[in-house]
């Protein structure tokens, strides 16, 4: 059974053996709304226990494991009796609506909640954005070590900018059950559309996730969005991973300033291979901000609070 000192990777998560006191208090009760570990069909480097248990040694309450490929629900149900009931930790689960779940499936995102999922991503791999974001940048997405046919847009209106049925029938499940709606990888327009639509038929948790990756939302309509009630997610992975990746910490002050820390939420999205931990994110997250005098309220709220919310509603 590996520990999470077993975990880490020298030049990847040095930093976590260095005593910081202050950072690792304000991270009691965290709650990561997004992780990437496997089973994936991308290289990972941990797998949902070994990023529960991670999580639990630093008093996190919660991590949701994500896949772009398949719902994780089922996976984290069988680990359960394997050792994730043991934890002090929650792991939730979800369905990201990609090509390999049938897309805009109603049927999956139905089964996915009503067996303990929390989240249900619209199209990430699969949205307009990414893929042209995918063919035009260095996204840093890996390459999947299964071979599979290349992902088909799907959009969630018609050609005449109608949202489609299948989207409607999707957030009335998603309202039904007060799960967490999440908008993907969309571009700000359908992103919009989207929001639009899920407040009509009454879906109270919305996050846009990295509105200043792929999706392509500036300062201004991230605080729009705030003010709607919707939760702007900012991911620590892009600011305090790898040095050669990192987003300047200015951008992400300047969001916060904008939609404000009550509507911010911090999370990893790491476990890819190349990453750090995501523990070993949150707590450089931590420390930075705190070194650029954000109050320690602030960031409880912002690596704990406004998740709790949604996954415990």
């Amino acid at each position: 059974m590996s520990t999470p000192n077993d975990l880490l990777g020298p030049g990847l998560d040095g930093d976590r053996l260095t005593p910081d006191d202050e950072a690792d208090a304000l991270l009691r009760g965290a709650v990561d709304l997004h992780q990437h570990p496997g089973p994936s069909p991308f290289p990972r480097r941990m797998t949902i226990l070994d990023a529960a248990r991670d999580a639990d040694s630093l008093g996190f309450r919660a991590i949701v494991a994500k896949s772009h490929h398949h719902s994780m629900v089922t996976d984290i149900l069988a680990l359960r009796p394997e050792g994730l009931a043991g934890l002090g930790v929650q792991v939730f689960g979800g369905i990201a609506l990609n090509r390999t779940v049938g897309g805009l499936n109603p049927y999956a995102v139905e089964l996915a909640l009503r067996m303990g999922g929390r989240m249900v991503w619209f199209p990430t791999l699969s949205s307009a954005a990414h893929i042209d974001h995918h063919r035009e940048h260095d996204t840093g997405f890996p390459t999947s070590e299964v071979e599979l046919r290349p992902n088909e847009v799907i959009r969630i209106t018609d050609g005449e900018g109608t949202v489609l049925p299948e989207v409607r029938d999707i957030l009335d499940v998603i309202a039904g059950e007060d799960a967490v709606l999440t908008c993907g990888h969309l571009g700000v327009d359908e992103a919009h559309i989207l929001i639009d639509a899920a407040q009509q038929a009454g879906v109270r948790r919305i996050v846009v996730n990295h509105p200043c990756f792929v999706v392509g939302a500036p300062v201004e309509q991230a605080a729009e969005w705030a003010r709607r009630g919707v939760f702007i997610e900012h991911c620590a992975v892009m600011y305090f991973g790898r040095p050669e990746r990192r987003r300047d910490l200015g951008e992400l002050l300047a969001f916060i300033r904008a939609a404000g820390p009550e509507q911010t939420v911090l999370s990893s999205d790491s476990g890819q291979k190349v990453n750090p931990l995501p523990v070993t994110l949150y707590r450089r997250a931590v420390r930075a901000l705190l070194d650029a005098g954000v109050p320690e309220a602030d960031i409880v709220r912002m690596t704990g609070g406004n998740a709790a919310g949604p996954l415990f509603p």
